[in-house]
């Protein structure tokens, strides 16, 4: 069994790997920071795990990293059994990429696109794979400018995160929708508010609310149970394509169930990757 994951270096991240590692017998770590993936590995208490975990760099918000992370991930095995899309990040300020996106967008949503679709050749093979993207409960704030995908005109922070965890949704399902006959299950969830370092770079309004709920925020740990369980469970309760919370079926909102608005993400992002 093989295991690729982002985001693997803190926070919820850290501790699905932590968890899952022994159910694994590689585990690919895709980070931006291989010191820190060298100092996590160091830190469990699993035999022989430098054979186990191979950190690998990949930066999501540069498209030719990831193709770079997809093609070293390639020259180690030929089969993947999980993908865990789980890196993400709020930004304060609008940020343009070498790629010439916004870095919302591409962080959270594109650069997983691309990895997701780069990987597909491994996760088809032998008998199918589980893919899982971190969403969040944020994308029922969404607000979508077809127009203006890249908050060139009034950027928001929050909106341009609540966008790309609506894209997480609507690709998980597109997920399910295209590769199900070939044994891909695909799931996207909701953590829960966990209590970590995300957004604090964040300004006004939104730094306010996350201040006022720290006390109330749950710990990276139990933020990661629901994927952990998606990613471990012999088998997952409901359809392919679902949205999990609390590691439950739960209901996202009526503009995340939209197909049409799948098919119109899956074909912009396909464009914005060639």
């Amino acid at each position: 069994m093989k295991l690729a994951i982002t985001g693997a270096t803190s926070g919820i991240g850290a501790e699905k790997v932590k968890a899952l590692a022994t159910n694994f017998d590689q585990v690919f770590l895709l980070v931006r920071n291989l010191g820190k993936a060298r100092t996590l590995v160091q830190s469990l208490n699993i035999p022989e795990k430098d054979n186990k975990f191979i950190p690998i760099h990949c930066d999501l918000a540069d498209l030719s990293s990831v193709k770079k992370a997809a093609d070293e991930i390639r020259s180690h095995t030929d089969s993947l059994d999980v993908l865990i899309n789980n890196a993400g990040g709020i930004f304060p300020k609008r940020i343009q990429t070498k790629d010439q996106l916004e870095l919302t967008f591409s962080a959270n949503h594109l650069g997983h696109f691309l990895l997701t679709k780069e990987l597909m050749p491994l996760l088809t093979k032998d008998q199918g794979a589980r893919i899982i993207n971190v969403s969040s409960e944020a994308h029922k704030a969404a607000s979508v400018n077809w127009n203006d995908l890249q908050f060139e005109k009034g950027y928001s922070s929050f909106k341009a995160y609540a966008n790309a965890k609506l894209f997480n949704i609507l690709f998980t399902k597109s997920l399910a929708e295209k590769y199900g006959d070939q044994k891909i299950a695909a799931y996207s969830l909701h953590p829960g508010v966990v209590n970590t370092n995300f957004g604090e770079q964040s300004k006004g309004l939104f730094k306010l609310l996350l201040k006022l709920f720290k006390p109330f925020m749950i710990s990276p740990k139990k933020g990661a149970e629901t994927g952990i369980f998606l990613a471990s469970t012999p088998k997952v309760p409901g359809e392919n394509g679902a949205y999990f919370k609390k590691s439950k079926v739960a209901r996202p909102s009526q503009t995340a169930e939209s197909k049409k608005l799948r098919e119109r993400l899956w074909e912009r992002s396909e464009k914005l990757v060639e």
